[in-house]
């Protein structure tokens, strides 16, 4: 290979890149080269070729099969090119399902679920003509002012990490890479700001910010990483090969291809200025490990070829990259892949993808108070208010293709059925006088609708008020990439709305449809038949897709039950952040500070239509620090229907040679239960689960008393047990990272 064709398989090219800002600083970098000139070598990826603009699937398909065809024919070396695409809530393209973002994955507790969904998208992608998608979103929630919080799956590092290896296992299944995002640090940015600094401790990152990635990449044989634009005390994650060659490749065997995030390799002379241009950017990426620039070469391709001619930059770390992209092409088959036939009849939303949407949007909504009013049976007159009761746009997140992309092509057709929840309420209740009323805008200071809202709320028997977020891109809505907030208030005149509401005496029942949590403990306190003037009831979604309205619908009506938990402390406040449940003594509330970080709803809460109740935990008295703990904990449904309650194990270390969490999560298992039925449930626990950096920065599980409890939360002590580790430490020396197996032993009903 010439060096040109080599630099050519490095690099992608963005097509149909425009005006539209669907990355960070796209405007500002769109390259200026013709596509002719760019593939004359040949090229290694194609940049969203389905994904930046609306069009047909089908005759997008035609256009890319033939442009393959020409690589082959007309480049010398005739290897076709690499399609990647977004695809964090399904395909991002037109027409293509839209399934519960992240956040709602995480609520759902469900990687099985999640796998099924996974395998739907790759699917759908492998249809297309796609090889590699860019999800999930393995960064671990550590600030909730973070506008990419919706792409996050949880704040707990075992739940992302389980969650996140069961899609890249579905994607990966149908023939399509994932990619693993951000690695690593970014979701720790100071102040909860986009492409902020980083400032994290080393036990930090080894012990709640890496495990995922780990998991991900030893258990799934993840096919693909791509950086993340942090800098971690000062140094760049793409300029930094002790965490993209060191960690990543050394240490866990990944033999994968890593990909820059977009403009990443830019970013080091324009944002971080350790690089005295794009050649010393390039080289910098290249010699840490960043194997291929996305979305285009700016850096890789002409001022890298420039420094290899004057002899600033060794040939055998352009041929490494070379060849694990080569590889990875010859694994996807596309060496011998043939592109004579391009599909023509494409259905990129069918009966398999509405299904799985609708019991992922049914899992993953959360109950958050309920004084009796829901479920709702029939009333006769419903007040709907808010801005987002007919919203199809709020059911969606950030990298949706509606919100990230249609946004930018105004009376552009959906091209998929989303009902909204006002929609599915009249659906579901045909024969309710249904009143709506605006009440005010997700954003902005307009008053005039409140009153109108408040008087709908009189004449009905029961008012059904949605708040929450519109997701964007970087200030374009409330929540999403590049939309940080200061404070976790719901934006704009939205408090105001629902107290105004609630005032008036009418039943308030308070659906919250957004991407990251909101400090609500003031539509939560005081609760109950006695509390005039309070919200009666709070369903929290997280932004639930394409049949999110459906979903809750049935949900506020009986139909089904909520089972979703928080996978994400509900906050206190914007001021307590960061926060994350997984803290040290000290990072709780105590006597010597004024200030309180206990969040109003704990990690893992989540109520129902009916109670469970956990008891009897048993477990041995002594386990060897190289053993397992086998926990069996009984749970009974005490209500009058059936319900899937989430089997919770957690545990404390009382002494250690560092200070530990005083809770962590060691499994999780969705139980469904019929009418008092009680079953037993064993949580097989590898002490490595324990394991932590200690003292001398190794990895050890050591031996000392242990805390163990089930309960309806991580602060719900509810059965409880201690288990003494004997032995000495024991070192983890790089075996396989071990999973929590969680049986349930079904019995009779009681």
């Amino acid at each position: 290979m010439t060096l040109d064709e080599k630099l050519a398989q490095l690099v992608g090219f963005w097509v149909d890149q425009g005006d539209e800002v669907v990355a960070p600083m796209a405007g500002e970098m769109a390259s200026s080269t013709r596509y002719e000139d760019a593939t004359a070598h040949g090229l290694g990826h194609l940049t969203r070729v389905y994904g930046t603009r609306p069009v047909d699937p089908a005759e997008r398909a035609n256009w890319l099969w033939a442009e393959q065809r020409r690589l082959q024919t007309e480049t010398r070396l005739g290897i076709p090119a690499l399609v990647h695409e977004e695809c964090l809530t399904g395909l991002a393209a037109w027409k293509a399902a839209t399934f519960p973002t992240p956040l709602a994955w995480g609520a759902s507790f469900d990687p099985v679920l999640v796998e099924r969904m996974a395998r739907a998208i790759g699917g759908s992608m492998r249809e297309l003509g796609i090889h590699q998608g860019l999800a999930p979103v393995l960064d671990v929630i550590r600030d909730p002012r973070w506008g990419r919080v919706d792409e996050c799956i949880a704040e707990d590092p075992y739940v992302v990490g389980t969650i996140g290896t069961a899609y890249v296992r579905g994607l990966q299944a149908e023939g399509v890479h994932a990619t693993l995002k951000h690695f690593v640090g970014y979701s720790a940015s100071q102040a909860g700001r986009n492409h902020a600094p980083v400032h994290v401790g080393r036990r930090e990152l080894e012990d709640v910010l890496l495990p995922p990635f780990e998991m991900a990449v030893r258990l799934g044989n993840v096919r693909s990483v791509m950086n993340s634009y942090a800098e971690i005390d000062g140094m760049p994650v793409a300029a930094t090969p002790e965490y993209l060659t060191g960690i990543l490749r050394e240490r866990w065997g990944f033999d994968g291809v890593v990909v820059s995030d977009y403009f990443a390799v830019a970013f080091l002379e324009t944002m971080h200025a350790v690089a005295a241009g794009r050649g010393h950017a390039a080289q910098l990426a290249l010699e840490a490990g960043i194997d291929v620039e996305l979305p285009s070469g700016d850096a890789y391709l002409e001022p890298l070829a420039e420094r290899v001619r004057d002899g600033r930059m060794p040939l055998d770390v352009i041929d490494r990259a070379v060849l694990r992209l080569l590889t990875e092409k010859e694994e996807l088959g596309l060496f011998d892949a043939n592109f004579d036939e391009a599909p023509t009849r494409i259905d990129l939303d069918g009966p398999e993808h509405r299904a799985i949407a609708r019991e992922l949007a049914l899992e993953s909504v959360v109950l958050l108070s309920n004084d009796g009013t829901l479920p709702l049976a029939s009333p006769a007159r419903i007040a709907l208010i808010g801005p987002n009761a007919d919203s199809a746009e709020a059911l969606m997140g950030c990298y949706s293709f509606a919100n990230h992309v249609l946004a930018h092509h105004p009376g552009t057709p959906l091209g998929f059925e989303i009902p909204t929840l006002g929609e599915a309420l009249r659906a579901r209740y045909p024969d309710a006088q249904v009143t709506s009323a605006l009440g005010c805008e997700v954003e902005g200071g307009d008053v005039s609708g409140i009153s109108a809202a408040v008087a709908a709320a009189t004449e009905a028997d029961v008012a059904i008020v949605v708040v929450g977020d519109r997701a964007g891109l970087f200030g374009r809505g409330t929540v999403g990439e590049g939309n940080d907030v200061e404070s976790l208030e719901l934006p704009g005149l939205q408090r105001r709305l629902v107290e105004e509401v609630a005032a008036c005496g009418t039943p308030v029942v308070l659906v919250v449809l957004s991407g990251r949590p909101y400090a609500i403990g003031w539509a939560l306190d005081g609760i109950g038949p006695d509390s005039a003037g309070k919200v009666s009831a709070v369903l929290q979604a997280f932004f639930p897709g394409e049949e999110g309205g459906t979903a809750l619908a049935a949900l506020l009506a009986g139909d089904d039950n909520p089972s979703g938990h928080l996978p994400v402390s509900l906050p206190r406040s914007a001021g307590a952040q960061p926060f994350s449940y997984l803290h040290p003594i000290l990072g709780g509330p105590t006597e010597i500070t004024s200030a309180d970080s206990t969040p109003v709803r704990p990690f893992g809460f989540g109520l129902g239509y009916v109670g469970f109740e956990r008891s009897d935990l048993r477990v041995a008295a002594e386990v060897p620090t190289d053993g397992t703990i086998s926990v069996t904990v009984s749970i009974r449904n005490t209500g009058e229907r059936a319900g899937t309650d989430l089997a919770q194990l957690y545990a404390r270390d009382v002494v250690s040679s560092v200070t530990r969490p005083v809770a962590q999560l060691l499994g999780y298992r969705r139980v469904r239960l019929e009418p008092g039925e009680r079953v037993d449930v064993r949580f097989d626990v590898p002490t490595s689960r324990l394991a932590f950096t200690n003292n001398r920065f190794e990895r050890v599980v050591e031996p000392g008393t242990i805390e163990l409890w089930a309960g309806a939360s991580c602060d719900d002590r509810e059965a409880s047990g201690v288990v003494e580790l004997t032995g000495r430490d024991r070192p983890l020396n790089g075996g396989l990272p071990e999973l929590t197996e969680v049986t349930v032993l079904r019995g009779p009903r009681v």
